[in-house]
């Protein structure tokens, strides 16, 4: 695919925090982010973590889920300058850098670190470089906010024809029946006197 595994899981991860932790709309019904202790729980599904949580962590990267939706937003917008200033705000702030780990049996891969390591910090420094890199690397096209009628959950586009348009099945199927509702009333005509 497109990108590799880490960097997958950086998007995936950018994806997944803006979809659980920003108010909107998902799957046709309005959508209220958690909040205290609900929000820990969420992000503790979202990244799959066992760290020790807590909810200033939580806080932080509720934070940084409202920067990176305005870059998917921005980015499905073709407001490219704006993303990238998102993003070079998010990057200096959480101060990310490069850094080559390996997990034991595993190749050498580039991380990408916070300026103090904290969980909250790493995982902010990650997304935005994630997404930097995607942008960077001319694959913008592939960040998106589902098309369906009251959704604005967003995804990270990893088909091969780049044609994804919907958050998720749900929504592209809800989109789906709609239309095929809309051709069977129109072929059936008016109503009869």
């Amino acid at each position: 695919m497109l990108f590799d595994s880490h960097m997958r899981t950086l998007l995936d991860a950018s994806a997944a925090l803006v979809n659980a932790l920003t108010d909107g709309q998902a799957r046709g019904r309005g959508y209220l982010a958690p909040e205290g202790a609900e929000r820990v729980g969420a992000v503790r599904a979202v990244l799959n973590a066992d760290a020790d949580l807590g909810r200033e962590a939580a806080d932080h990267l509720a934070a940084t889920a409202r920067t990176l939706r305005v870059v998917f937003e921005a980015v499905a917008e073709d407001r490219l300058d704006e993303a990238a200033l998102a993003l070079n705000t998010l990057l200096r702030e959480s101060g990310a850098r490069p850094q080559l780990d390996r997990v034991p049996g595993e190749p050498w891969q580039v991380h990408f670190h916070g300026a103090d390591d904290s969980y909250a910090v790493g995982w902010s420094a990650g997304c935005a470089t994630g997404l930097a890199m995607a942008i960077g690397g001319d694959y913008a096209g592939r960040l998106g906010v589902c098309a369906a009628p009251r959704c604005d959950r967003v995804y990270v586009d990893t088909s091969r024809n780049a044609g994804r348009q919907f958050c998720s099945t749900a929504c592209q199927n809800r989109v789906k029946a709609a239309a095929f509702r809309a051709r069977r009333g129109s072929e059936a005509g008016p109503p009869e006197r």
